[in-house]
């Protein structure tokens, strides 16, 4: 039987309401990756609001912290203003896909898979 072990999983909300349909999202997000990588043992998810701009409403800020033995990976999608995250699930979207890719560059290192470069 193939299951995922239980992790610590940790949601907090900077700024905005708890949404059920946010932690519904990342729960769902945590678990995706859980199936690509066994190892992880832990993961913080922080989304913060900021609600200075008047003209493009709130802006969206999510930070991810994994813990997988050896290893504590972060990714971050913070707003800047060419790429401002007005809607919080292409925030969490574009984080969990910057946590895959690290969890992949991961992945091929611990296998060995890693190119060297010739000098």
């Amino acid at each position: 039987m193939n299951m995922a072990k239980e992790i610590l999983i940790q949601i907090s909300f900077n700024n905005l309401d708890r949404s059920d349909a946010v932690e519904t999202l990342i729960r769902e997000k945590i678990h995706k990756l859980q199936l690509f990588h066994g190892g992880i043992i832990s993961c913080h998810v922080v989304v913060s609001c900021t609600h200075h701009h008047h003209k493009q409403g709130n802006i969206f800020h999510v930070s991810i912290d994994l813990g997988v033995p050896g290893h504590r990976l972060v990714a971050n999608r913070e707003p800047d203003e060419h790429h401002a995250y007005a809607d919080v699930f292409v925030a969490i979207r574009d984080a969990f896909n910057s946590m895959g890719r690290q969890l992949e560059d991961l992945a091929r290192h611990q296998q060995g898979k890693v190119k060297t470069h010739t000098t």
